[in-house]
């Protein structure tokens, strides 16, 4: 099916179309005719002949640093939302957290070529930041906070500080940290620096012995805290930096406790949940997993717009591509504590 058959079944010139499926100008009476047959035709145009008409692939490349992710799929959902909405289409490719493959696919698809980019980044490197500045095609960072691109992110600082503040006030003994490296400075540097800062406004603090660094997957949190708890005995809370390393310690503890779970709470899905009722442990985490809520009736975490910055990443890489804004961009998104009660009331939402 091609332009100039539209325009014969609807009964309008091929300009006409043309200038419809462009945006352009067209009489209401003749939108309906084209839509008509457009609609029953089921017409798509090709992607070749749009970016001839238009300049542009209508296409934006999404890195992410992984897919089985819960608050991956939180952001490209937000992503998509937008980018079908305004007539684009997303390439996406997943870096299994290895900074070098960002840089790799950034380049890739710069080269495609697509309209923009979008990196849901773990860390910038130097190689980040020398590409964000040559970069032929504009990028917006999603999670990460940068001066070399407009970014997206969220104030990992301030949630860290009211999950410090919020477990000082419900522990009696020893509170220990699961991280991650530092070299994220969200995730990372970040969530623990405000952790340590919301211990030290309530008296306490994170002593040496009491911290470990992990990978961002179950195993290795339940690995860091099985070693945690066999070299330390007066611990009441856990924190991890995500929920992911969470649901890691609640296998870890039920796994140094040695304790056997009934076969009836099993067969009910209950394990998690059956553990944490079980032990004199608290485990808290960051990014509020729907999963892991709904296998646990929910730990204190900190909930994260995940689908937000999504949104908000996505429409600012259009305004840039379709109105060619330059004005460099930087937008902090807020957080809430969730299944916790929050000692600061004025904490943003």
């Amino acid at each position: 099916m091609t332009i100039k058959e539209i325009a014969k079944l609807a009964g309008v010139s091929s300009a006409a179309v043309s200038r419809y499926l462009n945006g352009g100008y067209v009489s209401d009476e003749k939108k309906e005719q084209i839509k008509k047959v457009i609609d029953e035709t089921g017409y798509q145009p090709s992607a070749q002949a749009r970016m001839l008409r238009t300049k542009k692939a209508c296409l934006i490349g999404v890195v992410v640093p992984k897919i089985n992710s819960e608050s991956i799929s939180r952001i490209t959902a937000g992503i998509e939302k937008v980018l079908s909405e305004r007539n684009y289409q997303m390439l996406l490719d997943g870096t299994d957290n290895t900074p070098a493959k960002e840089i790799e696919y950034m380049r890739l698809f710069e080269n495609y070529p697509v309209d923009g980019i979008i990196l849901v980044g773990t860390m910038i490197t130097a190689e980040h930041r020398r590409f964000l500045k040559e970069s032929k095609v504009p990028v917006v960072v999603i999670g990460q906070h940068t001066k070399y691109a407009n970014c997206i992110y969220h104030d990992d600082y301030g949630a860290g500080e009211a999950m410090g503040c919020a477990v000082a006030a419900k522990s009696r003994k020893e509170i220990a940290y699961i991280g991650v490296s530092r070299e994220d400075k969200a995730a990372g540097a970040a969530r623990e620096d405000g952790f340590r800062e919301g211990l030290k406004r309530s008296g306490k603090e994170l002593k040496d012995g009491y911290y470990k660094v992990a990978e961002f997957t179950t195993e290795s949190g339940y690995e860091k805290v099985l070693e945690l708890l066999n070299e330390k005995h007066d611990i009441d809370i856990i924190s991890c930096a995500t929920d992911t390393i969470a649901a890691g310690a609640i296998e870890a503890i039920h796994t140094y406790a040695g304790s056997q779970i009934p076969k009836n709470v099993e067969d009910t899905g209950s394990r998690f949940r059956y553990i944490l009722e079980n032990t004199s442990i608290q485990v808290t985490g960051f990014g509020d997993n729907q999963l892991l809520k709904a296998v646990t009736g929910g730990i204190p975490t900190v909930h994260f717009g995940y689908k937000t910055s999504g949104i908000r990443g996505a429409e600012l890489l259009l305004d840039v591509i379709e109105r060619d804004e330059s004005i460099p961009v930087e937008i902090k998104l807020g957080f809430r504590l969730a299944n916790i009660d929050d000692p600061e009331e004025n904490i943003e939402d």
